[in-house]
């Protein structure tokens, strides 16, 4: 679900609210949802005048016949694009899946295993070779999961339901162009139910705007060349302002009493300046004098651990929106060389919010005072602000962090 500028279809809740996820009725069925929201224009007529669009822009009628040979709506790509997680995720829960100790192992493995072409690829682009494999990881494990649905078809079939149809029509052309153009057989072009692509997860959009041939064979695939794929994956980050003599940012350790309305991304200070208000690495060592500058986040609330994150962190959420993916992203990168292993623990009662608490929290909050808008059970945002401000008026550590403690809290709270 991802545009020019956010080449990843993301699985979370991403990071999360999905990028492009709108709520429907939960208790709904999905196979009902899918017929209300689908254009009333029959699937063949539609068809019909997509095809004629696609050859007006120069799209050859023997790709137009092989791109949509057999090609009908996937009723299974529209339940997905319908589904709304029950449970969001916690900080823990994330990291705890993707930075395993398998998939630690084997990045390093993999590391040694391609470093010369790792090596070329950073000359060119500036990427480091953790960070690449890190995003490698990330998406595919490696290149393992990419994906079992045909493109075509799955852009078709969002490209002809009313609830996104622009997006996805321009990403189908951009699919039509790759195949015009010889990089891969139709047949070959599989992906996510939402049309990424590859060993990159790159949407259409994105693989014509920034997809190169690594291996000089004339032709881009993401899906079995590995010179493709990390030249594409550098070039892209390279474009959205990777910075490859940085690192993406440290777990670090603030002062008693530090103003948590700080702990932002929109606040960006330089690292003498969060030095001078008391920051410091976990074991208590002045913070690197660097000239760059950097925000403090508290990605699982005031309890758990603290980062000062830089440029490089930014980068990846151009590539993904979300902050428990960049940070799993940066840490899974650190772990590679046996660098950066977090001090801050898991606590027992680290537990994941489930839609109706969120909801209950953000109905509560209206209640309360503090407008996030109409409750859907997707911590956002809105939702995270009208909290913080909700704990600052209550003089509640304003971590923004929709917490089960902070569930029953709104709940039990008068008014």
């Amino acid at each position: 679900m991802k545009h020019p500028q956010c080449p990843v279809q993301r699985r979370s809740t991403r990071f999360r609210a999905l990028l492009l996820a709108a709520v429907l009725p939960a208790f709904l069925p999905a196979a009902l949802i899918g017929h209300a929201a689908r254009a009333a224009e029959p699937f063949d007529v539609w068809l019909t005048a997509l095809k004629a669009e696609a050859a007006a822009k120069g799209i050859s009628s023997k790709t137009l016949e092989m791109a949509f040979r057999d090609v009908a709506p996937i009723e299974k790509v529209l339940e997905y694009d319908r589904k709304q997680p029950e449970f969001s995720q916690t900080f823990w829960t994330y990291l705890n899946r993707a930075v395993s100790d398998s998939r630690i192992e084997r990045g390093k493995k993999l590391l040694r295993q391609h470093s010369a072409l790792l090596a070329e690829v950073e000359q060119k682009y500036g990427v480091q070779p953790r960070f690449l494999v890190a995003f490698w990881g990330m998406e595919t494990n490696f290149g393992d999961y990419t994906g079992g649905f045909p493109v075509v078809g799955a852009l078709a079939t969002l490209a002809h339901d009313e609830r996104r149809a622009d997006f996805f029509r321009a990403e189908l052309f951009h699919a039509l162009r790759i195949l015009e153009d010889g990089h891969i057989a139709p047949e070959k072009m599989s992906g996510s139910w939402a049309g990424a692509m590859g060993q990159t997860q790159f949407m259409p959009s994105t693989f014509t705007g920034y997809a190169t041939d690594g291996d000089g064979d004339g032709k881009i695939d993401i899906w079995g060349s590995l010179p493709d794929v990390f030249h594409s994956a550098a070039r892209y980050l390279s474009s959205v302002g990777w910075k490859g003599d940085e690192t993406w940012g440290r777990e670090v350790r603030l002062p008693e009493g530090f103003d948590l309305d700080l702990t932002q991304l929109s606040v960006k200070k330089h690292i003498s300046e969060w030095q001078a208000l008391g920051v410091r690495r976990t074991n208590g060592v002045d913070l690197p004098q660097a000239d760059i500058e950097g925000s403090v986040i508290l990605p699982a609330g005031a309890k758990g651990p603290a980062f000062l994150v830089y440029q490089n962190f930014r980068s990846t959420m151009v590539w993904n929106r979300s902050i428990l993916y960049a940070a799993a992203v940066g840490y899974l990168a650190d772990r590679f060389i046996d660098r950066g292993r977090l001090v801050a623990t898991q606590p027992p009662d680290d537990k994941p919010l489930s839609r109706a608490d969120v909801i209950s929290l953000q109905g509560n909050l209206n209640r309360l005072g503090f407008d996030v808008g109409k409750p859907d059970g997707i911590a956002g945002s809105m939702t995270r602000q009208g909290l913080r401000a909700y704990q600052r008026a209550r003089g509640l550590p304003p971590d923004g962090y929709p917490s089960s403690e902070m569930v029953d809290i709104l709940a039990a709270d008068p008014g």
